[in-house]
């Protein structure tokens, strides 16, 4: 446990960012949940919309350094790339 003043204002400070990251990375997830059965089920369209979502996710996750800028590009690219397979 922190014993300084000064350490347990950043464990406090810690809490809330680990909070923030849980809810950011879980948002992230569920849109892609939903992506890949969209694209399972060949929806091109419902696909393309879930894409929009995936990618707002994913740069607002960048954006607080909770993913790396790359990571997300690299991901977003790679989902695009299965949508446009869809017949």
């Amino acid at each position: 446990m922190a014993i300084t003043r000064s350490a347990k204002k950043a464990f406090r400070s810690s809490l809330k960012k680990q909070a923030f990251n849980t809810i950011r990375k879980d948002k992230v997830v569920r849109t892609i949940k939903t992506l890949k059965k969209l694209v399972k089920e060949n929806k091109k369209k419902e696909a393309m919309l879930a894409l929009r979502e995936v990618q707002k996710a994913m740069d607002k996750a960048a954006k607080a350094f909770t993913l790396d800028k790359n990571t997300a590009s690299r991901k977003i690219s790679r989902f695009s790339k299965m949508i446009k397979k869809i017949v």
